[in-house]
């Protein structure tokens, strides 16, 4: 629990961390863009069909440094809670639920945390096969989408009460009221629309919209706005937010 005396502590524990999550989003990856698939070889074919798990964990431990950062810089209760015993608090806030709701706001529930979760499924596409099958009413999109919005919910229980987590950093959950089942089946079950919902709006709106329009800047901007879990997404992996892997901000 935070401590009286204590808030030069946690200002500086939080620009450690902040500064931890700066220095791995700079990376020289941060031009980093989206491979060229075209013209692989029979055996290059054969590994980008299997899906590059430890590189998906690494880009989604990108994310979720991001996200914690920023709840330490915009959270002046997170910071409170840094000091005192980590493993100590850790301990007690972990704990299961006694009720659907955490004291969040409707907004952070049911919108913040469906985006969240999909950008996490965004990660995991970007590493498979999975981000090549096309938008469409087929079993084989909505397996591609499960899939990803199964390694959504990993990594959503990571971040409500993992090691690297809400828990951890900020002990949400020490108070009971804190901790609800709506973050647990909401992030995973809304991340699977979410991801359905920016496929769709991409393929259709978007590509309809830079059909009629050459300005990157107009269309740099609907691409965020749009998808917001893919503009996250593309963040944690250190490339521009409105990037596209199979087309530029020039493409026709």
């Amino acid at each position: 629990m935070c401590r009286s005396g204590d808030r030069s502590t946690n200002t500086h524990s939080g620009a450690a961390l902040l500064g931890l999550w700066l220095l791995t989003l700079a990376s020289p990856a941060g031009a980093q863009s989206f491979p060229d698939r075209t013209g692989a070889s029979q055996s290059e074919v054969r590994l980008e069909s299997r899906t590059d798990v430890a590189g998906a964990i690494a880009d989604s431990m990108k994310l979720l440094m991001l996200e914690h950062g920023t709840r330490i810089v915009f959270q002046e209760k997170t910071r409170r809670e840094l000091s005192g015993s980590f493993f100590g608090d850790y301990r007690r806030s972990v704990r299961l639920p006694g009720q659907w709701g955490d004291t969040d706001s409707w907004q952070v529930n049911y919108i913040g945390h469906p985006i969240h979760g999909a950008a996490a499924g965004m990660i995991w596409l970007d590493h498979g096969p999975d981000r090549d099958v096309p938008v469409g009413f087929d079993g084989k999109y909505f397996n591609s989408r499960a899939r990803a919005t199964a390694f959504s919910a990993v990594y959503s229980l990571q971040f409500e009460v993992g090691p690297f987590s809400e828990a951890s950093i900020g002990n949400v959950g020490m108070r009971p009221e804190t901790t609800g089942w709506v973050d647990h089946i909401v992030t995973p079950a809304g991340a699977f629309v979410m991801l359905m919902a920016e496929d769709a709006v991409d393929h259709y709106v978007m590509e309809w919209i830079e059909r009629r329009t050459s300005n990157r800047a107009v269309r740099a901007s609907l691409r965020i706005l749009f998808n917001p879990s893919r503009a996250l997404a593309n963040l944690a992996q250190s490339r521009a937010p409105w990037q596209r892997p199979d087309r530029t901000l020039g493409w026709k």
